[in-house]
């Protein structure tokens, strides 16, 4: 194991989950002791603000445990390492994101759907997270990062990055197809650029005027509000607004055999569904769990290889609490990133 004595980490914790107004998150001061097996402790030097924080710190998500540290888009440098620690010597920057761990042996594991595994954990929200100036991960779940992206940039790609691209290939899009997107935020506008990549059509239905323009500006072929209809019938879609009733607007917007795939981690109720105009002529609907590790190195090897424009709003690590706010209020353009001051 790599000498490395105890320090104490800054860290924001979610004390009592409620709304953003009443400020859930709260300054903590953790310490950080040597790693051990295939743990690595890791330097934040930036990472992305999910909307899942957020809905972890108002208590749309559960905590699992109190006084948990959010953030799983990390972006930092191996500082130390435990005895059973070998792909990652300190020194190297690396990315750590939601998933943190799984069982391995399942039936789920086995077939490579580990992102279904009954005993998975999360960054963020089974293991402290991100917000904060160190934190320990198993080595086995944190990814080298691609040459040539800065922190601020790279920190998005391990979220919105990886679960737009699983949530892509669920909606199966097919070859030169038609995707809607609804909502249009940190996720989404990476995802709509992969599928322009890959030569779709893509039409973006959202409330927020500042993002219909940035979905333009980034070659998106028509952006409207949400629930308006995109100017032609949908080979796909997908939804990353966590609103359930635009789940039969988008449904209805889809040609036949179509699929929408929905992204997020929480959504609210669905309303009831009319078979014959949301389900029927072969349409369907899929959910999104999570993402593999698999994903993970996909999505990253296909942004080193497909330079990305990524969208980032950043704040300084003491304003988090106002970073998740202005999430809440729609008042960040693509992805808000924490930035680590550099001592």
């Amino acid at each position: 194991m790599d000498p490395f004595a105890a320090v104490g980490s800054d860290a924001w914790a979610v004390r009592h989950p409620g709304p953003v107004a009443t400020r859930p998150l709260r300054r903590v001061r953790r310490t950080v002791r040597p790693p051990t097996g295939h743990r690595v402790v890791v330097r934040v030097r930036a990472c992305a603000v999910c909307r899942t924080d957020l809905h972890l710190a108002e208590g749309d998500l559960p905590p699992r445990r109190p006084g948990t540290v959010p953030g799983h888009e990390v972006v930092g440098d191996v500082v130390a390492c435990g005895e059973r620690a070998g792909r990652l010597a300190p020194g190297t920057r690396v990315g750590v994101a939601w998933l943190a761990g799984t069982c391995g042996r399942c039936r789920y594991c086995r077939r490579g759907d580990e992102n279904l595994c009954p005993g998975s954990t999360y960054t963020g929200w089974d293991t402290d997270g991100g917000y904060a100036r160190y934190l320990t991960a198993d080595e086995r779940y944190v990814h080298p990062l691609p040459e040539g992206l800065d922190d601020a940039t790279a920190a998005p790609l391990l979220c919105a990055g990886v679960i737009g691209h699983r949530a892509l290939a669920r909606a199966d899009l097919p070859s030169g197809g038609v995707l809607g997107i609804y909502g249009f935020g940190a996720s989404a506008h990476l995802t709509a650029q992969v599928a322009l990549a890959g030569g779709a059509r893509v039409h973006v239905m959202t409330r927020s005027e500042r993002a219909r323009e940035l979905a333009l500006r980034l070659g998106c072929h028509s952006a409207a509000g949400a629930r308006d209809a995109p100017p032609e019938p949908l080979d796909s879609a997908i939804l990353f607004a966590p609103v359930g009733d635009l789940v039969p607007t988008a449904l209805a917007a889809l040609d036949r055999g179509g699929t929408l795939s929905i992204a997020g981690i929480h959504l609210s109720d669905v309303p009831p569904l009319n078979y014959q105009e949301h389900l029927f002529q072969e349409r369907c609907v899929r959910s999104v769990t999570a993402n593999t590790r698999a994903d993970a190195r996909a999505f990253l090897a296909f942004a080193a290889e497909h330079p990305l424009t990524v969208q980032t709003t950043p704040y300084r690590f003491e304003d988090a609490d106002r970073a998740l706010a202005d999430l809440a209020a729609d008042r960040v353009d693509g992805a808000a990133v924490l930035v680590m001051p550099d001592d």
